[in-house]
């Protein structure tokens, strides 16, 4: 078995791929199935060390300023 991709350019195609599955010809997949990557892999890297610390700080700042307040 092998998997096409296939562009739709008429609504009487799509009904034409539906009557082929129904007769178990073919089989269509849902659009977008495809494994979730998680973001920290995704954006690994992506951004410069120095920047990356410095955004680390800046977190790590923020965070402490927001325990520490007095309300």
């Amino acid at each position: 078995m092998e998997t096409v991709l296939v562009q739709i350019n008429d609504s009487k195609a799509y009904k034409l791929l539906e009557d082929l599955e129904d007769m178990h010809i073919i089989k269509l997949l849902k659009k977008g199935v495809q494994p979730t990557q998680k973001l920290s892999e995704k954006y690994a890297g992506k951004l410069p060390s120095a920047i990356a610390d410095e955004l680390q700080d800046y977190v790590a700042q923020s965070r402490n300023e927001w325990n520490n307040r007095n309300i």
